[in-house]
């Protein structure tokens, strides 16, 4: 079976693709090695589909090149694909920070992309693993339902985040393949877990939430952190997760409103403790239990000025040094892959193999929560679409 282009993977940026490209009148095929289209879309936003930011900048994306994302974002920004989600009258609404989400059901985005890829006459076939790829005037894809070539070639299989989805590491393994080079890749927007030390104090707090500030190295985010039964989760952990390093800490601020110093000074002659003030400012188990394991007990009469100085440099600057995180099972998102120094920032094609693209999760490009990562999905997919 041959087209102008094939596309191996049915996801937000593979679907974007195939849309553009098959608008500029070429043939096109998507191979999905699953059963359904937009998979991960399907479950994202808790089913509502966070589809993108409006707040979406190059700033909001990790990337070992940190400039490469700036035209891809420019060329299809999040007003863009608004404007696409109001033709097809899908109701959606604003949360915090910018994230956009479906009133109804994240089944509307897939069924907006199925719609557009009818339109623009591109064939969908699932249930089709790619066993081998060969480059000659064409490319030759082999697989059991037999044989398809094509002149361009668009890698859009995601990365290794949440496997029950079906995630593949073929993009990694062709990109080895055409020896393209591959930025190590490690689970980004994930939770992190404790120490035995600190999770023998801290797993009684399972399910307590709080807001705070977390920082690692220049980078903060001030969101809301959640204790597990393994560690630390919540939107602020797995924003640093992403810029997290093993063996460093992650320095939280548990009082990001408030200074914790003046308020102690200003009790200085009260017979409380630190721990029974600190339940007025904190959620009263999480007071406890630091007041328990990590402040004095005394009286704060007896309490030196150096010492309530020592109390609120550890409630401003926890230092947390995770274990690890829970890994690709609760990633959201693959940090690393292709390196952008392979590709085209203009057309996303690969420098060394002309007419082969890599886009969306593969890239090494990933975004912050919220949206973002849905941007560069569509963006990436958008710009590959107008060049394959």
């Amino acid at each position: 079976m041959k087209a102008d282009v094939i596309i191996v993977g049915a996801g937000a940026a593979g679907l974007m693709c195939a849309i553009e490209a098959g608008k500029r009148g070429r043939s096109v095929i998507v191979l999905e090695h699953t059963e359904a289209i937009g998979k991960k879309i399907r479950i994202s936003g808790g089913g509502r589909c966070n589809f993108t930011n409006i707040m979406a900048a190059p700033r909001n994306f990790l990337s070992a090149n940190e400039h490469f994302a700036t035209s891809a974002l420019a060329r299809f920004t999040p007003q863009d694909f608004i404007e696409l989600v109001e033709k097809h009258s899908i109701a959606y609404h604003e949360k915090t920070l910018g994230q956009l989400f479906c009133d109804e059901s994240s089944q509307d985005i897939i069924g907006m992309l199925k719609k557009e890829c009818d339109a623009a006459k591109v064939r969908i076939i699932l249930g089709v693993h790619v066993d081998e790829v060969i480059k000659d005037q064409n490319f030759v894809l082999k697989t059991a339902q037999g044989e398809f070539q094509s002149q361009s070639l668009v890698v859009a299989t995601g990365g290794l985040s949440i496997p029950p989805l079906g995630t593949s590491d073929f993009g990694y393994n062709l990109a080895k393949q055409f020896d393209i080079n591959i930025n190590a890749c490690r689970p980004g927007l994930v939770p992190v877990t404790f120490k035995t030390k600190d999770l023998e104090i801290f797993k009684a707090l399972s399910g307590l939430s709080l807001e705070v500030i977390c920082r690692f190295g220049k980078t903060s985010f001030r969101e809301k952190m959640l204790f597990t039964h393994k560690g630390l989760s919540g939107p602020a952990i797995l924003q640093i997760s992403s810029y997290w390093e093993p063996g460093q800490a992650i320095t939280i601020d548990l009082l990001p409103d408030i200074n914790i110093f003046d308020i102690l000074k200003n009790n200085h002659k009260s017979k409380f403790t630190a721990k029974t003030l600190l339940k007025d400012y904190l959620p009263v188990r999480l007071a406890e239990t630091l007041g328990d394991h990590f402040l004095t007990d005394k009286p704060l009469t007896q309490t030196s000025l150096e010492e309530l100085q020592k109390i609120a440099d550890f409630l401003h600057n926890w230092q947390v040094t995770p274990q690890g995180t829970e890994g690709y099972a609760k990633a959201e998102v693959t940090v690393g892959g292709i390196d952008t120094d392979e590709l085209s920032s203009k057309t996303m094609e690969a420098k060394k193999v002309p007419g082969l693209y890599f886009i969306g999760e593969v890239v090494d490009v990933t975004g912050w929560l919220g949206g973002f990562n849905f941007q560069w999905a569509w963006a990436s997919g958008y710009a590959a679409g107008q060049y394959a």
